[in-house]
């Protein structure tokens, strides 16, 4: 089965300049990218590319540096590839309509558990991506993010029961390492890291 059939289902690609699935993977690297989006209400979608595509979750208040905060973030349909370059206008009418800029974007490592606590770096691309792709099924996936503003590791952690009715509900969670900053918040950052654009 296509994994971007519902991605494809609900954009009219005469209406929208969202990409529809044309660039290839790269053979050994796994990219992620936060596009901040204002849309019926501001959000911050983070993907993690895997098997072709981009996993994606909305996140209503954006990622953040410190450990001590779990952002409540959404799943919703996997997106193209190509999304990862995507800033420009959704057309009001359309699904998702409204502005997306690139908050943050760069290469992440999966992380595989050897035991509680343990972490080490899948660096091979397909062992990654199986890493990954276990985790979207068991409810639980632990990556290292080299971004711009991201860095370090995280982790995606399905809830069960909250907040009521949602199913598809998952926490993004930092571990603490270098990179952890206290108090950081996404809303103080309001340019795209590869253009001039601003959303606020």
């Amino acid at each position: 089965m296509d994994k971007l059939t519902k991605y494809k289902s609900i954009r009219d690609k005469s209406k929208t300049s969202e990409p529809f699935g044309d660039e290839k993977p790269d053979s050994s690297k796994l990219y992620f990218v936060v596009q901040k989006h204002r849309a019926t209400a501001l959000h911050y979608d983070f993907r993690l590319e895997y098997c072709g595509v981009m996993a994606s979750w909305a996140i209503p208040k954006g990622p953040t540096l410190d450990p001590a905060v779990r952002r409540l973030a959404m799943q919703t349909e996997d997106h193209p590839l190509d999304y990862r370059h995507f800033e420009g206008t959704i057309p009001q009418g359309e699904y998702g309509g409204g502005e997306v800029i690139i908050w943050d974007s760069g290469m992440y490592i999966a992380e595989g558990e050897i035991a509680k606590g343990v972490r080490v770096k899948v660096k091979v691309k397909s062992e990654a991506e199986k890493v990954i792709e276990q985790g979207l099924k068991k409810g639980e996936i632990k990556f290292y993010l080299e971004g711009k503003r991201l860095k370090g590791s995280f982790a995606l952690v399905k809830t069960k029961g909250f907040p009521p009715g949602k199913k598809n509900a998952w926490l993004l969670i930092k571990h603490r390492d270098k990179f952890v900053k206290e108090g950081f918040d996404a809303a103080e950052f309001t340019t795209s890291v590869v253009s001039d654009k601003k959303l606020v």
